[in-house]
């Protein structure tokens, strides 16, 4: 059975991973939509700019959280995150799912949704809750949309949709990271690529154009099919992520980033 969520309301998460999906319904105008997660404590913010799961930065060092990418399902798009609870480091108070927007207001977007899945070996196809995310203002960039919190010994999933108008660079700043803008600045002055690790930011006021590099490279092709997917919601039910290297192992592990560069606070 599954749960229809209203704003603040909260269901106990009794499997030991879940994927959290965002979904819409794409058309004209309707702007590109961004799933990233945010690993906090109890005082709200975050431990490191590690603890941001977003486009540029799609896994977590623990492998407790990543980031699974879109799917085309019809007139909808989807993109997610999962989450194995277990792992999650226990300084990690909760974890905020997020949608952003690319600077375009969410008004725009028609049908949002997220969508709670049990990802663990068995789980159902059908999701365990679903939330229809709608924005207060509709100025609003960004969204969190839910978030996972611990409740003694095991997690529950609140129901949110908190919106920020200044985008998932406010969003983050709110929650204990900050961007670098001088450092981006210098580097699109010299021309030159930013240092491994390290990453670009949008100058202030320069928009979606900006905000669209913020993004990666599009992956090479598959050199082997992908895993069959479940046509209910459009991913594999048990997905894992690739091994985390230890300190001092493949430099390649950190994507040659290209969005702001988010700092601790």
């Amino acid at each position: 059975m599954t749960h229809a969520m209203q704003k603040g309301s909260n269901i106990p998460v009794t499997a030991t991973a879940v994927r959290a999906v965002l979904r819409w319904t794409t058309g004209p105008e309707v702007p590109d939509v961004d799933a990233s997660a945010l690993l906090v404590g109890a005082d709200g913010r975050v431990r490191s700019d590690e603890d941001f799961v977003f486009y540029n930065q799609p896994r977590h060092p623990s492998g407790s959280v990543w980031r699974l990418g879109k799917k085309q399902l019809g007139e909808a798009v989807t993109d997610a995150v999962q989450a194995d609870l277990r792992a999650v480091p226990a300084a990690v108070d909760r974890v905020l799912v997020v949608a952003s927007a690319e600077d375009v207001p969410f008004e725009q977007v028609r049908d949002l949704r997220i969508q709670l899945y049990d990802a663990g070996p068995g789980g159902a196809p059908e999701p365990v809750a679903h939330f229809d995310v709608r924005p207060e203002t509709g100025a609003e960039t960004a969204l969190i949309c839910g978030e996972l919190y611990r409740r003694g010994e095991g997690w529950k999933f609140r129901a949110l949709g908190e919106g920020y108008s200044d985008g998932l660079v406010g969003l983050a700043t709110d929650h204990g990271i900050s961007v670098d803008e001088n450092a981006a600045e210098a580097a699109a002055g010299s021309g030159s690529e930013a240092a491994p690790g390290a990453a670009r930011t949008p100058a202030a006021g320069q928009g979606a154009e900006q905000t669209a590099a913020m993004r990666p490279p599009a992956p090479a092709p598959a050199t082997q099919a992908p895993p069959a997917v479940p046509p209910a919601y459009g991913y594999p039910q048990s997905v894992s992520p690739a091994p985390v290297p230890a300190p001092g192992g493949d430099p390649a592990f950190r994507l040659p980033v290209q969005g702001p560069q988010f700092i601790h606070r």
